[in-house]
């Protein structure tokens, strides 16, 4: 992948570093926040450590791979994402947490499937753009087909259940699909739909019930469905505007539960006070504009699938961070959603990387064919 000078584009510089700055901070705070479970010491933070250098492994290689390849393996990786759902309940290879099957025991490690498989969606969604995007402008319905199968996903996410990785995964279909031309007026008739039939997943499961009571008054329900929102809150009010500092957190010691995974926001909040936690939002929006940059390249470099599956990678971690901080805040109901490339765990982790390095392979090829353009200067690092 070289240009016509013989030197090869560089990567953009933003969302290298941006990427880089998350995930130190992220690993610097898990371990403060997770050094005394486990019996104490280092255990989160070495397992932590293995699943960044198998990221960053993964992610060189995914960045040598030629888009063209992610677009012929598009169905492939979606069926293997939806059999890798349905194995969890195998008997033996699904592992049960909390009363959520969601993680498949392999040798070694656990992997959480709900991540590889929104990946693969993008993937898959990408490409279909691309093969039907003239059907997706003109039939209204045109959607169905992908969203079918995407959607079959999801059921078996809510199977698990894991109801958070299923409004995920359809939020994110639906926007990607709208990006690439679908007929707005269907495509927000079937989001209501959704959305519709989310409020009856919450009524129907007393256990979703019971959260969302907790989220509405948490004070009121402080020993019992609201007692993670509300410990999280008495953390970002201990940090104040600068934090207790580093390693100094009292809620992260119990009685804030989950504070390494979901709940990794609110111990930054009290360790580096709402100073840090900005220092957060602005990097992931940081992040996502160039995502969306690199997207916008792409598509004034004609490069259709790298387009849409530079968007539907943006929508995915930008929803998935807008939700997990949200719950952190006290301003969506809890849900198992980690913090992208900072709270603990292999899967959310690894995937990310897999998926921020794909971006900057569209970034590479956009870059490449806008300068062997005629009439172009050849590109310059």
């Amino acid at each position: 992948m070289h240009d016509s000078s013989g030197k090869r584009p560089p990567v953009d510089g933003w969302l290298l570093g941006v990427t880089v700055c998350l995930v130190l901070t992220g690993f610097v705070m898990m371990t403060s926040a997770s050094v005394h479970l486990h019996g104490g010491g280092l255990y989160f933070a070495r397992r932590q450590l293995l699943h960044l250098l198998v990221g960053v492994v993964g992610a060189f290689v995914v960045w040598r791979i030629p888009l063209g390849i992610w677009q012929r393996l598009g169905p492939v990786l979606l069926l293997t994402g939806l059999l890798l759902l349905a194995a969890v309940k195998i008997p033996g290879l699904g592992v049960t947490v909390k009363g959520s099957t969601r993680w498949l025991n392999l040798p070694g490690f656990r992997l959480q499937v709900s991540e590889p498989f929104k990946w693969f969606a993008v993937v898959y969604l990408a490409g279909y753009a691309v093969r039907h995007g003239n059907a997706l402008r003109r039939e209204a319905w045109a959607f169905l087909r992908p969203l079918g199968l995407v959607g079959l996903g999801a059921v078996l996410l809510l199977w698990e259940p894991d109801f958070g990785a299923a409004a995920v995964l359809m939020a994110t279909a639906v926007g990607l699909l709208f990006l690439a031309g679908a007929r707005l007026l269907p495509l927000a008739a079937l989001f209501a739909a959704l959305v519709a039939a989310a409020a009856a997943l919450v009524v129907w499961e007393p256990y979703r019930m019971r959260r969302l009571v907790g989220f509405l008054d948490p004070w009121s329900h402080a020993q019992d469905a609201g007692y993670q929102l509300a410990q999280a809150l008495i953390a970002f009010g201990r940090g104040g505007w600068f934090g207790v500092g580093l390693g100094n957190s009292v809620q992260k010691m119990f009685y804030l539960p989950e504070g390494h995974t979901d709940f990794l926001l609110a111990v930054i909040g009290e360790e580096l006070g709402w100073v840090g936690v900005a220092a957060v939002i602005l990097a992931f929006g940081l992040l996502l504009w160039r995502i969306f940059a690199i997207a916008r390249l792409a598509e004034r470099a004609e490069l259709a699938f790298g387009a849409w599956l530079a968007y539907g990678i943006g929508l995915w971690l930008g929803i998935t961070a807008v939700v997990n901080m949200g719950v952190n805040l006290g301003v969506l109901p809890t849900k198992g959603l980690t913090l992208p490339l900072m709270s603990y765990g292999g899967g959310s982790l690894v995937v990310a990387l897999l998926a921020l390095a794909l971006v900057l392979r569209v970034d590479a090829e956009a870059r490449e064919r806008l300068a062997a353009r005629p009439g172009r200067k050849p590109w310059r690092g």
